[in-house]
């Protein structure tokens, strides 16, 4: 069996929309879609786009989040911590056990490799 060692992200297609679980929206009516393009054959790496308009989630994440940011600008405010704000061209990590606020202030696109378990 041959398999593909490159895969390329080209347009979001077939995302799904809603709310990815964790995620609870305070503030505006934000709305997010999320296209996995690609998942290891373990399962325990996923990587993908995801893309979300203005508002406000409280985000508590169980796994770890490598980010490149496309488009857009969010300020991230970790529970009891200090607001990061993030735009086109940042990179970034969310640790496993994170818990705060996602405002998204211009519509976001993101490249994600999230670390499952």
């Amino acid at each position: 069996m041959t398999r593909n060692t490159i895969l390329k992200f080209g347009a979001v297609e077939n995302a799904e929309a809603g709310d990815l679980a964790g995620w609870v929206v305070v503030e505006g009516k934000p709305t997010m879609k999320t296209a996995v393009q690609h998942t290891t054959e373990d399962g325990k790496v996923l990587s993908g786009t995801w893309q979300a308009t203005p508002g406000t989630y409280h985000a508590t994440y169980t796994d770890y989040e490598f980010v490149h940011m496309i488009a857009g600008r969010i300020i991230i405010t970790p529970d009891g911590g200090a607001p990061v704000e993030v735009g086109p061209g940042d990179a970034f990590v969310v640790e496993a056990d994170f818990k705060g606020t996602w405002k998204i202030i211009e519509p976001v696109t993101k490249h994600f490799v999230v670390r499952v378990g």
